[in-house]
């Protein structure tokens, strides 16, 4: 599949989550990327399941964690800890314009593999280097896991009700954010490489990712020197913008201004709470949070859910449903716009989750889907000039897979 970075090609020595997200992205996107995997093992995320999509070749199957990072992708089974594995990543990386990697600081220096050495070779290479905690500074030993840095980076005292334990997100947000922001490291290190000629390093933490992205709660905490307090559902500068019961399930109300709150007062029977001086503006109702969602909690009890939102949608006012995954999946606007995929692989459908990119009205979602360890071991090489008898040397050596 082309794409706007069709003739790239990205050196993918990254694994678990960030990096790789960053990978797929620019796979997405049309460029060339060549996933270099311990033979073996592969990325550690092959093996963090269940559930495993069924596969021939693998008794116990694949992960579906690997299977969301992963499209679009080649995969080169090989040893960097051997010389002609390392011989090899520096061959490939003379003909790269982008590496990937998440090693520990100094973890690819040991092997002749890091940034500036392969840069000695290409000074066009573009590196990106994630770790937990970024390439200097008292933690820069450190290794780093998202669940870890949601904890250190503030998120967790965020999230959860008031009264309970703090809690991390459902997803790893802060290994995806950081394979974002990555991603945008990276084209801008393209774009400048377009006038210079030369390639940059973008050093890239998962700590600094965390704090950046800590957005309004960053502020609310900078300008009054105070911590945020953990609201549950519920907005720490906006009201009402929350969970609410109804007579059969959930729904969000999400009140983004007042003239949405005046039509919400009139829908709720309380016209007058418009005019009312302790919930006419938003930082009004924010003083007065406990008294009016209370009042709007004790009325939405006296009806279903779809009612509810039908009424809300008919008025303008945001609302939706509290959906689980499988209902995210069945919801028509999803549905609409493609965002389940199936590819298909030696005869195996691969589900996926679309690039929410579009082009021109065209999905930018590559067609490949996440390959098995070691698939295009014997592609790779040969086109880097190895025979035949060059790669079974190689694979009963143990250097490829």
């Amino acid at each position: 599949m082309s794409g706007p970075l069709a003739g790239l090609v990205v050196l993918d020595l990254s694994r678990i989550l960030a990096g790789p997200w960053a990978g797929q992205l620019l796979a997405d996107l049309g460029a060339r990327v060549i996933k270099i995997e311990r033979p073996g093992r592969g990325d550690d995320t092959r093996g963090w399941g269940p559930p495993w999509l069924d596969n021939a070749s693998d008794a116990q199957g694949e992960a579906a964690y690997f299977l969301c990072a992963n499209r679009g992708k080649q995969s080169l089974a090989l040893d960097i800890a051997s010389r002609e594995g390392q011989a090899l990543v520096r061959e490939l990386a003379r003909g790269a314009d982008i590496l990937l990697e998440n090693f520990k600081v100094g973890g690819l220096e040991r092997y002749g593999l890091d940034y500036a050495s392969l840069r000695a070779l290409n000074p066009r290479l573009i590196g990106c280097s994630i770790t937990g905690f970024g390439q200097d500074g008292p933690y820069a030993h450190r290794a780093g896991y998202d669940f870890m840095i949601q904890a250190m980076g503030g998120l967790m005292s965020l999230s959860g009700e008031p009264d309970g334990m703090p809690m991390k997100t459902g997803v790893a947000i802060t290994d995806v954010m950081t394979g974002l922001y990555a991603t945008v490291g990276v084209l801008a290190a393209l774009h400048e490489r377009e006038r210079t000629g030369r390639g940059r390093h973008v050093d890239l933490a998962l700590l600094d990712v965390q704090v950046a992205t800590l957005a309004n709660q960053a502020l609310n905490a900078l300008v009054t020197g105070v911590s945020p307090q953990r609201h549950g559902n519920a907005h720490p500068n906006i009201v009402p913008y929350q969970a609410f019961a109804c007579a059969d399930g959930h729904l969000v109300l999400t009140v983004g201004n007042d003239s949405q709150f005046a039509r919400l007062a009139d829908l709720l029977g309380h016209p007058e709470w418009a005019e009312d001086p302790a919930y006419a503006t938003n930082a009004a109702r924010v003083g007065n949070r406990e008294v009016l969602v209370a009042e709007i909690q004790r009325l939405l009890m006296s009806c279903c859910r779809d009612k509810w939102l039908a009424e809300l949608e008919a008025r303008g006012i945001p609302a939706g449903p509290i959906h689980t995954l499988t209902e995210v999946f069945d919801d028509p606007q999803v549905q609409h716009r493609h965002m389940h995929r199936i590819l298909h692989r030696s005869g195996v459908d691969v589900p996926q989750v679309a690039n929410p990119l579009r082009f021109d009205g065209d999905s930018s979602t590559s067609d490949l889907a996440p390959p098995e360890l070691g698939q295009d071991s014997d592609e790779i090489l040969a086109e880097m000039g190895l025979t035949s008898e060059d790669i079974a040397r190689l694979r009963r050596a143990g250097v490829v897979r």
